[in-house]
């Protein structure tokens, strides 16, 4: 569990990656379409979609000719079940967890 839990936190540690959790809490999104408000190659959004996908945090499906990403949030709520064990943080709040999201990605 320590190494995946080590995969979450990495992958959130980055705010490109933040912004793509909260683009993908709206629904489904094609990878140029999560690509497209950011001012990168979609080879080096694909290589964030790679790491958010190693730790479980994003699907990715193939339909047709398009590749889709899914946020996957079980892997948020391993995370928050950790953090409790600790005493001292509350349980994430997804819906709070979610403006907080919305909000970085509008900054």
């Amino acid at each position: 569990m320590t190494s995946r839990l080590d995969l979450v936190f990495s992958a959130l540690a980055d705010p490109t990656r933040r912004a793509i959790l909260a683009m993908l809490l709206e629904d489904d999104m094609a990878v140029t379409d999560v690509a497209d408000p950011f001012e990168m190659s979609l080879a080096a959004i694909s290589k964030h979609l790679g790491v958010l996908t190693t730790a479980g945090l994003v699907s990715q499906e193939k339909r047709g000719r398009v590749k889709w990403c899914k946020l996957e949030p079980d892997a948020l709520r391993e995370a928050s079940v950790w953090m409790q064990a600790f005493g001292q943080m509350d349980a994430i709040d997804l819906d709070a967890f979610e403006t907080y999201l919305a909000q970085q990605l509008q900054g």
